[in-house]
């Protein structure tokens, strides 16, 4: 369950690929969705939520895969997403059903992470990973996200 550090150094070289390509922002980041779903065995739903580009206090649904969400858009303060467009931190939870303000998106959800890209000191979209094992979010993907989430700060 938890990454090595061959898988780890992988996935990095190959989203530093990924961004090098020649194709839009949103195709970019369904490749890397694609990745880390593909590469880490207990990410089950990998996705991106943007900031409204208006300036509305909201996230809009980027690209994901997984299972259909009927959450495209998250007011910011609600659920663990909302929350973490707020705080500006990386919020994991090991038991999402012990959480006062998460939002259902699946009955088998049992983890999530969810890691805020910021470009300078402006929140512009985070990473959110939903696991269907309980206790499955580790340090090592943790510092991974919070380092792919360095890296696609360029494309905002």
């Amino acid at each position: 369950m938890s990454l090595t550090e061959q898988t780890i150094d992988h996935i990095l070289t190959e989203t530093k690929t990924i961004l090098c390509q020649n194709t839009a922002r949103d195709e970019k980041l369904l490749e890397i969705c694609k990745l880390l779903e593909r590469e880490v065995d207990t990410f089950d739903w990998v996705g991106f939520y943007f900031a409204d580009p208006e300036g509305k206090e909201e996230l809009h649904l980027g690209p994901y895969v997984g299972e259909p969400t009927d959450h495209a858009r998250i007011p910011f303060g609600r659920g663990i997403c909302g929350q973490v467009a707020v705080s500006h931190e990386t919020f994991i939870s090991q038991n999402v059903h012990e959480e006062d303000n998460y939002i259902a998106c699946s009955v088998d959800v049992q983890s999530e992470i969810v890691v805020p890209i910021m470009k300078g000191d402006t929140f512009v979209a985070q990473i959110d990973i939903d696991s269907n094992t309980r206790g499955s979010i580790t340090k090592a993907q943790r510092t991974l996200l919070e380092q792919i989430a360095q890296l696609v700060e360029s494309e905002f």
